[in-house]
C-alpha cells in the first residue's frame, strides 16, 4: 500500500480499521477495550470509524491492544559519517606493545 497516495482521511480509516481488527481478534467488545484504555466507547467507536480523535487516545487504545511496535519506525538513529567512522576506528587501533623490559635490559648478545 502507498500511503502517500491516500488522503488524511484515508490514513484515518485505515488506523481505525487496524484497530477494530485486532479489537476483535482479541474477542474484546469496544466497551471491554474503551474501559481498559481509559476513553469512552464513543471515542472508540469514532476511532474505529476513522474519524478524527487526539493521538493520546490511538496511543492508549494500542497499548491496551499491545500493538505499540509500530512506534519503532519513529525511533530517531544516530547516523555517522564515513569519515567520522574512520577517525574514530583509527582511535581504537590496537598500538603496538612494547616488551618495558626488554628496553631497560641490555640487548642480547646475538645482536
Amino acid at each position: 500500500m502507498d500511503y502517500k497516495q491516500l488522503s488524511d482521511l484515508g490514513i484515518l480509516q485505515k488506523l481505525g480499521d487496524f484497530v477494530k481488527h485486532h479489537r476483535m481478534e482479541q474477542n474484546r467488545s469496544q466497551e471491554q477495550l474503551a474501559k481498559e484504555a481509559g476513553v469512552s466507547r464513543s471515542t472508540l467507536s469514532l476511532l474505529e470509524r476513522g474519524e478524527k480523535v487526539n493521538l493520546i487516545t490511538l496511543i492508549q487504545v494500542l497499548r491496551v491492544l499491545d500493538q505499540l511496535q509500530w512506534l519503532e519506525s519513529f525511533e530517531v538513529k544516530p547516523v555517522i559519517s564515513p569519515m567520522s567512522y574512520i577517525k574514530l576506528q583509527k582511535k581504537h587501533e590496537r598500538q603496538r606493545v612494547r616488551n618495558s623490559n626488554m628496553a631497560a635490559e641490555d640487548p642480547p648478545l646475538e645482536w
